[in-house]
């Protein structure tokens, strides 16, 4: 091969910007953390991407700041980012927006960040251990003798329910997702629902998830007509922190599922096994540790 088109390790993006969490997090499980020059300010997983250079919110981004890392590319994500990728180009930088909204598609991501920087053959390790972790919470799951009806609340006002991957990890975790006709929508307008129709569908359990903003229990209970829903009578409304679930990446495959099939778990009261108990913080009114030992509880009561 001449050498002008040889494939080298230089061939690679040396110096990335990642504006969401997980592209970011992507990377440092493939060992590449020294290529990323600057994240989101949001970026949280693991820890010590912290320390990197933040660049930008979800919604804005400081150009001059990103301009200044001279990076050789930049991950950005959706529609949503659509502005930061238009000025960026024309401000002559290489951008890839990836918009995943689906396990598949996160997987794709994932492989597709892996062959980015030359580390294929470990981005298929990665791979396989996901889908590997998500099987096994579907083989838990079989165990359930009943399949809790869940509504997983995206956003308070308007009311939104879950996008694809939340609600395909619900449906893996053990649940019943309450809105199947609404899963496919990508754009959260999309999924706006009247809660007159989520109290009719009487959810079981109510998972909660405001980006950027701490679940507020009292207000989800003083919705009218949601008193009488099986999950507030029952005291099954739980949070689960943004960064664990709305994170198209790996937290919401690994992380994230755990904690849904924790909460279901609980609600039909079993334990689930040990090897796929969560690790992070947990809403604080599960009887299950965050360890890999759980309490054998199967009752709860209301924040």
């Amino acid at each position: 091969m001449p050498a002008l088109i040889q494939t080298t390790a230089t061939s690679f993006p040396r110096r990335i910007v990642c504006l969401t969490d997980e592209t970011t997090e992507v990377l440092y499980l493939l060992g590449e953390q020294d290529r990323i020059v600057g994240v989101s300010g949001y970026a949280v997983r693991p820890p010590e991407a912290r320390r990197k250079p933040r660049v930008s919110a979800f919604k804005n981004a400081n150009f001059e700041a990103i301009l200044d890392l001279k990076p050789d590319l930049v991950l950005t994500f959706s529609d949503v980012q659509a502005e930061i990728t238009r000025q960026l180009v024309l401000r002559g930088v290489t951008v890839l927006n990836f918009n995943q909204r689906s396990i598949a598609q996160i997987l794709d991501m994932i492989g597709a960040v892996a062959r980015l920087v030359g580390k294929q053959r470990e981005g298929e390790a990665l791979l396989e251990e996901l889908t590997s972790g998500l099987r096994a919470v579907a083989e838990s799951a079989k165990g359930f003798p009943r399949r809790p009806r869940v509504f997983f609340e995206e956003w308070k006002d308007p009311l939104i329910s879950g996008i694809r991957w939340v609600e395909e990890l619900i449906d893996i975790a053990g649940g019943e997702i309450l809105f199947p006709e609404l899963a496919e929508c990508g754009k959260a307008q999309d999924r706006v629902v009247d809660p007159a129709e989520v109290a009719r569908r009487d959810p079981e359990v109510i998972l909660a998830s405001w980006c950027g903003m701490k679940v507020n229990k009292a207000l989800i209970r003083s919705r009218a007509g949601w008193d009488a829903t099986s999950a507030v009578r029952n005291g099954h409304i739980y949070e689960i922190k943004g960064t664990y679930i709305l994170q198209p990446g790996p937290a919401s495959l690994t992380e994230g599922v755990r904690q849904i099939h924790a909460i279901l778990a609980q609600v039909a009261g079993v334990a689930p096994p040990p090897a796929l108990c969560p690790k992070e913080k947990l809403d604080p009114h599960l009887l299950i540790k965050s360890s890999l030992e759980p309490v054998v509880e199967s009752a709860t009561k209301p924040a």
